[in-house]
């Protein structure tokens, strides 16, 4: 029998698959994630740990964590983790591919249209009263319906976005490190490079992982290439977006809006500048955010801990 630190309530039945497995199973009792120290003690505490991608581990917390044998985190992405620092102290590290990426893809759909037609901020004025009669110049918005999307990120939730756009029968590019043949064959996508999806999309959905490469690639010089009638989308990371420069842009009125469901950091302070833009959507991280797919996420994570507390290879490797 193991201990098995949770650092937040989860969805589903994982919880009692670990118990059943004959686990301890140990759950952070709050909404917001352990504190630094907290999270320290806890994986100093157990054998293994399931962790969101907000909870950040770190090498220190590694040192002190001898009995840590694998570290399962409930996300595709692992930039909360350093696998390598995991593995030269022979920690698993594990992910969760494969279950999230046509609910991450509907979010990112959902995030495209809100902002196009003004859903958001008409809402909000009507619910302040703004609805006193039918005006033909009102929240105008832009058509989604045959206009041109740029995916950033090719990769299962960049493709999902592209066969969601044929439905609206959009022209679809993409860029990513390398191109994929069958998949412009088979979603009807054009490769091209950043700097040409930026100047000819009038959406640009962000479908990348956060790395040295990635980094505040969207940045002053990138918005200074869209069209200032152009939105952007971001359901990857924050940090793949330069914020300081999507302020400056939206200031400037160098694009039409941006529709966010992560920044920098998380969350967002009511005080940051985007909260004041209009024409900004901001969704607190949850394109994964679904009963079923958040379960599943569960399910994963839980069975990675259960083969390598058993002395077998995990399902998902990361490290």
């Amino acid at each position: 029998m193991a201990n098995v630190f949770i650092t937040r309530a989860i969805p589903g039945g994982a919880v009692e698959t670990l118990r059943s497995a004959g686990h301890e199973v140990d759950i952070w009792p709050e909404a917001s994630p352990p504190p630094p120290e907290a999270l320290a003690a806890k994986l100093a505490a157990s054998a293994a740990a399931m962790t969101m991608v907000v909870d950040r581990v770190t090498p220190a917390m590694l040192d002190g964590a001898p009995d840590l044998k694998v570290v399962a985190n409930m996300a595709v992405g692992y930039d909360n983790i350093d696998p390598a620092e995991a593995a030269s102290r022979g920690i698993r590290v594990t992910n969760t591919p494969g279950v999230l990426a046509e609910t991450t893809a509907d979010m990112a759909f959902a995030l495209l249209m809100a902002a196009a037609r003004n859903v958001v901020a008409g809402d909000r004025d009507t619910r302040a009263g703004g609805w006193t009669t039918w005006s033909p110049t009102g929240f105008l918005g832009q058509d989604v319906f045959r206009a041109t999307l740029g995916v950033v990120g090719l990769g299962e939730i960049g493709e999902a976005m592209a066969r969601r756009a044929r439905g609206f029968e959009m022209r679809v590019l993409y860029a990513s490190r390398t191109r994929k043949l069958e998949a412009e064959d088979r979603l009807g996508c054009e490769f091209m490079p950043l700097e040409a999806l930026l100047q000819q999309s009038d959406f640009v959905s962000l479908h990348t992982p956060l790395n040295a490469e990635t980094r505040g690639m969207i940045g002053s010089r990138e918005f200074s290439l869209m069209k200032r009638s152009a939105i952007l989308v971001n359901t990857a990371r924050g940090q793949v977006v330069d914020q300081a420069a999507l302020i400056a842009a939206l200031r400037a009125g160098a694009i039409a809006g941006a529709a966010l469901d992560v920044t920098d950091p998380e969350p967002l302070p009511l005080d940051n500048p985007l909260f004041s833009f209009p024409n900004v959507v901001i969704t607190p991280h949850i394109a994964s955010a679904s009963l079923a797919t958040r379960s599943k996420m569960a399910d994963m994570a839980a069975a990675n801990i259960i083969e390598v507390l058993a002395g077998r290879p995990p399902i998902n490797p990361v490290n």
